[in-house]
């Protein structure tokens, strides 16, 4: 009897890591340029400087710094920080993905940290084939310094030092650039990326491209909005000019933003230009002052695009890239609070600068009208202020509700510019209501002005301020309209005539674009259905809303063409008159259109050359 076999047990396995792969991973995926390796290594030296703090509270705060020095061969990055021993060597460097800041024994503090990942020494791979490390570790005094040099290829060694190779503790991080990373590790670039980076570290850093040279100030200030003025007006403009001389223009004014929960601190720019709705600028993040990312997006609501903010933040949670921010609760709260300082920031204008409030709302508008749509604290304030385009021209809501009782709206921008002269003629005062939350906010004017009476225009209200003509001039004309209605009916188009100012206005067509939607829907409808349905949607299809175009019997023009008796120019002059009427409608004149106003006028030339003749 054959015994059962029993299967052995698996065997456990390690992951193998292609470190070069990793790298290639990174550079394509994770980080959006080379230039990042300083950022990381910076990150590094500044995460060591706030343990080595922690170490020794009573330390004074310029106590430990960073020095980078660049001379085209090489990159060196040495900080005065909490250094590593042997052990945290094999454990820290050696293994991916872990980071020292991750310890257990300072786990409590992870808050204080940039660093969260432990892969950010990778990014030097980015630029070199070898990372050379010397630490000495600040924890355990009398260990021997220790070298660590980590190569491309995944391979690495470690060594203790002499007890005079580096008598301080801290870590020195050394690159030799390859040679086609001369555009990240040149000393100007180095400068420049420390300064970019790093301008509003907490830590003196400082550059130098002569070994052991006395280096330049890489952030000798502290961010403006952490320095003391003498007044409220100079502490406005040195905000002003740090807004100018980081996004490269002169804000229109400029907004602090303080969340002290958070720990965040900074301004935001108003945009002295207009911008198109809904085009959000990234904004500038730093966390813990080292800089995150120049395109945060993510940072304000989508209604704040009229300013562009840098900020500084102690508790908001970098991406894995640290280029940008961690979606979760603390960045929704920080985007809110943010919001109601923009809210504040006009409610104050409002209530006390109305010179800057007129100038604001001239170039941001819009972005108002968005907010207002959904706040009703905002809507209340500047609803009245706010302009908008009316027969009367480009005017505010508060102006224009004085001067009419009734305020008429249209559903779109090319209604208005089909009746805008007629209406003004005829004294209605009719609001464009076609753009981005205009007629929203125009319907909610009388929440503010009781007084106020809105509706929708439509055009049975402009129709009826129209003056019907005298019976005899009607029965006169009724040929002519028999046969000019005949000639538009596959428009779907009614013709009428009226007397109306402007005399000098031969026609309007009045035909809104869910009119012709629904006529178009009909039409397809009754063409795929044929037979019984089709009849049935034939008959429906007279209820479907029809275009009407209204002669004018003012109008020298008009009333010469009731009077012609020859049919063939009768119908030529009637789709002439809707061809100039439809283009005076400025809306997308149909394939259709267009062929009948180019064949209208060939015909009216050909019948005046062979009067001519």
């Amino acid at each position: 009897m054959t015994q059962p076999v029993t299967p052995a047990p698996a065997a456990d396995r390690t992951f193998q890591v292609d470190l070069r792969g990793l790298v290639d991973l990174l550079s394509h995926h994770l980080y959006s340029s080379p230039r990042v390796y300083l950022r990381e290594l910076l990150q590094n030296a500044v995460d060591a400087l706030t343990a080595r703090h922690t170490l020794e509270p009573d330390a004074p705060a310029g106590a430990f710094g960073v020095r980078l020095y660049a001379d085209g061969s090489a990159v060196r990055v040495e900080d005065d920080g909490v250094g590593l021993t042997e052990a945290d060597v094999h454990t820290f460097l050696a293994t991916i993905g872990r980071s020292s800041k991750r310890a257990e024994q300072l786990a409590e503090k992870r808050g204080d940290f940039i660093g969260q990942f432990g892969i950010g020494l990778l990014s030097c791979f980015l630029v070199a084939d070898e990372i050379h490390v010397v630490s000495r570790s600040a924890r355990t005094p009398g260990a021997p310094a220790v070298e660590w040099r980590g190569r491309g290829d995944g391979s690495y060694t470690v060594r203790t030092l002499p007890a005079g190779a580096r008598t301080r503790p801290g870590t020195t991080v050394t690159l030799t650039p390859r040679a086609d990373a001369g555009e990240w590790t040149r000393p100007a670039q180095v400068h420049a990326l420390a300064r970019h980076f790093g301008s509003l570290l907490r830590h003196p850093v400082t550059f130098s491209d002569v070994l052991d040279g006395t280096g330049a100030p890489v952030n000798p200030e502290p961010a403006p909005w952490a320095r003391t003025y003498p007044t409220p007006g100079a502490r406005s403009r040195a905000l002003a000019a740090y807004g100018a001389e980081v996004f490269g223009f002169t804000p229109l004014d400029t907004i602090e933003l303080d969340l002290p929960a958070v720990g965040l601190k900074g301004i935001a720019c108003v945009l002295p230009d207009t911008v198109p709705a809904g085009r959000r600028h990234g904004h500038r993040v730093h966390v813990k002052g080292m800089l995150l990312s120049e395109q945060a997006e993510e940072i304000l609501p989508e209604w704040a695009f009229f300013v562009r903010c840098v900020i500084d933040a102690e508790s908001l949670r970098p991406t894995a890239s640290r280029e940008s921010l961690y979606e979760d609760d603390t960045l929704a709260a920080v985007r809110e609070a943010l919001a109601e300082r923009l809210r504040a920031w006009i409610a104050r204008a409002a209530a006390s600068d109305p010179d800057l409030l007129g100038r604001f709302l001239q170039v941001h508008h819009l972005a108002v009208k968005s907010l207002a749509v959904h706040d009703d604290e905002i809507l209340r304030m500047l609803l009245p202020w706010l302009p908008f385009e009316t027969t009367d021209g480009h005017t505010t809501l508060d102006e224009f509700a004085r001067t009419h009782r009734t305020v008429l709206v249209t559903s779109s921008v090319e209604e208005f510019r089909q009746i805008a002269a007629i209406a003004s003629a005829a004294g209605l005062g009719v609001v464009n209501g076609g753009y981005t939350y205009d007629r929203e906010l125009v319907h909610r004017l009388p929440e503010i002005r009781p007084e106020a009476t809105v509706a929708d225009l439509d055009p049975a209200t402009l129709t009826a301020h129209l003056d019907p003509v005298d019976r005899e001039t009607e029965l006169a004309a009724a040929p002519y309209l028999a046969l000019a209605r005949d000639t538009l009916a596959v428009f779907d188009c009614d013709v009428a005539l009226r007397t109306f100012q402007p005399a000098s206005a031969p026609a309007l067509l009045m035909d809104s674009r869910e009119a012709r939607h629904e006529r178009t829907r009909s039409r397809l409808a009754r063409e795929q259905e044929g037979g019984l349905w089709g009849d049935i949607l034939g008959a429906l299809r007279q209820e479907a809303p029809r275009a009407q175009l209204i002669l004018n019997q003012l109008n020298p023009l008009v009333r010469a063409a009731v009077a012609i008796e020859e049919p063939e120019l009768a119908r030529t002059s009637a789709e002439a008159l809707y061809g100039q009427a439809a283009m005076l409608s400025r809306r997308p004149l149909r394939p259709a259109e267009s062929s009948l106003i180019n064949r209208s006028f060939l015909d009216l030339l050909a019948h005046a050359l062979r009067k001519d003749s």
